[in-house]
């Protein structure tokens, strides 16, 4: 395993939906990612555009706006775009490189041939998508 496919899967399992996967099973899905650097002031998603991909930020910060107004910030560890890797619906913000950044980007496509492939990491994340409903739901 390379050195960016180890801190991936770390990252991977601080994401709600990836938790109740195992060490085995975020490994197969960190394999799939792919490295991306990209140059401060760069839009890494924008707003309205369909999304497809995944993204965890491994190096640098980012902005998050709505509407052109900053409404956060991404920092290293921190992740976006999740749902994507299940609906391609419009992004709902501009994510913006505030320096150059480095990402693990998981693909769409990539996803789900896995999802295919390896029946027990669909069946993980959906328990890990009813665990996350739940902690809302309690919340509200």
């Amino acid at each position: 395993m390379s050195y960016d496919e180890a801190i991936f899967q770390m990252y991977l399992g601080e994401v709600p939906m990836f938790q109740a996967c195992s060490e085995e099973e975020l490994s197969a899905v960190a394999y799939l990612a792919s490295p991306l650097a990209l140059e401060a002031g760069t839009a890494i998603v924008r707003e309205g555009d369909a999304g497809d991909d995944f993204y965890v930020l491994m190096m640098g910060t980012a902005t998050v706006s709505r509407q052109g107004h900053d409404v956060g910030k991404v920092e290293p560890g921190e992740f976006f775009g999740e749902l994507a890797l299940f609906d391609p619906a419009p992004r709902n913000a501009t994510i913006t490189a505030d320096v150059p950044v480095t990402m693990a980007v998981l693909e769409h496509g990539r996803f789900q041939t896995a999802l295919d492939a390896i029946p027990a990491i669909r069946d993980a994340l959906l328990k890990g998508m009813a665990l996350r409903l739940h902690e809302v739901d309690a919340r509200v």
